[in-house]
């Protein structure tokens, strides 16, 4: 693939150009790493220390940027820097060499499955009974889908990821490598004896259009009824959603968050990593809860959430800063005490 120029970067992103534009474009890379004939962004200010000294050819900086020093980079002049480099990113990533249309002779496939010809089947993948398979989907090495799955087009399955009976995946879906869909949810009835009875798990999984799930996550099956994932969800690595779930779309979750039982999550709530939700509450449309979080109770109004329990964030930062003083209070408090002894002694005293 022939390099493209600066020039042919500004035509794709529609930027203006402050400097050369004719030099070619080898890759990309962060603006501190940068190299020579690399192309790097400048979204976060904090990175603006690196404009002057970083090696790239060219930066992807915001229209009103202005450098407070010399810089010897081109700088494409662009609304969203950030998003602007994603597009730039798209044009190195090499593709995936996926073969369409084809079916690894160690796949093993029942006779009622029903695959589109354009599908990718790797080595060793495992095709239930009643299964619907559409069109583009690429099924990598050592996935098993149970009777009665249904992908839709254009969705990715990566190595090792198993989908239990009649879980239902969206189109344009990217599930991560280890990934377990439809297992039984955590329904026990604990008896008069201490023991445990298996609550049958009889409902489903429902993945949107336009998920991402990452490596190693796990969503159960409903007890009864569905575990909806709607579209756009994004989920990061290690998350586990519980039977019953619901996660609004356009909601992202990052790694280790656990979700409880029957919980709601709204739409485009912004979760962070190793936050936890009890079951059966439910959370507004545009919440965002930040790390380690523990969510106890349902959260009525859109706002930024932090703590355990979780509160609005301005009412745990100041619960923070007046732990921090409490060592100062408790001293405070027993030299008044002493002080207060010594009011009572001497009043004593006097009284005698």
């Amino acid at each position: 693939m022939q390099q493209p120029t600066i020039h042919d970067i500004a035509r794709l992103l529609e930027a203006s150009i402050d400097g050369s534009s004719e030099t070619a474009i080898s890759g990309v890379n962060k603006i501190e790493e940068a190299g020579t004939g690399e192309i790097t962004f400048l979204s976060n200010p904090k990175y603006a220390k690196f404009v002057a000294t970083t090696n790239a050819a060219c930066i992807l900086v915001s229209t009103d940027y202005s450098p407070s020093e010399i810089v010897s980079a081109t700088l494409l002049r662009v609304s969203d820097p950030y998003s602007a480099f994603l597009q730039v990113v798209k044009l190195f990533t090499p593709e995936q060499g996926i073969e369409p249309s084809f079916r690894h002779p160690s796949s093993a496939v029942h006779e009622t499955a029903q695959i589109h010809a354009s599908a990718h089947v790797a080595a060793h993948v495992s095709i239930g009974k009643g299964c619907v398979i559409s069109a583009n989907v690429v099924l990598h090495a050592g996935v098993v889908l149970y009777d009665g799955v249904s992908i839709g087009a254009g969705t990715t399955l990566h190595a090792n990821t198993v989908c239990y009976q009649s879980v239902s995946i969206g189109e344009r879906c990217i599930i991560h490598g280890g990934c377990v869909i439809g297992a039984d949810g955590f329904g026990l009835a604990e008896q008069k004896d201490g023991s445990f009875l298996k609550i049958p798990q009889i409902g489903t999984v429902t993945i949107g259009d336009d998920v991402e799930i990452g490596a190693n996550c796990t969503i159960d099956r409903a007890a009864m009824g569905t575990t909806r994932v709607e579209n756009g969800v994004k989920l990061d690595n290690l998350i586990h959603v519980a039977h019953n779930v619901v996660i609004g779309e356009h909601t992202a979750i990052a790694a280790q968050a656990g979700i409880s039982g029957s919980t709601k999550i709204g739409k485009r709530n912004r979760v962070a990593g190793q936050v936890g939700f009890v079951g059966h509450i439910s959370t507004s449309d545009d919440v965002i809860v930040y790390a380690q979080s523990g969510v106890a109770k349902s959260i009525a109004h859109k706002g930024v959430y932090f703590g355990s329990p979780a509160i609005a964030v301005v009412d745990e930062l100041k619960q923070q800063a007046a732990l921090k003083q409490l060592p100062e209070l408790l001293a405070e408090v027993r030299r008044l005490k002493q002080e207060l002894e010594i009011l009572k002694m001497e009043i004593s005293k006097t009284q005698e």
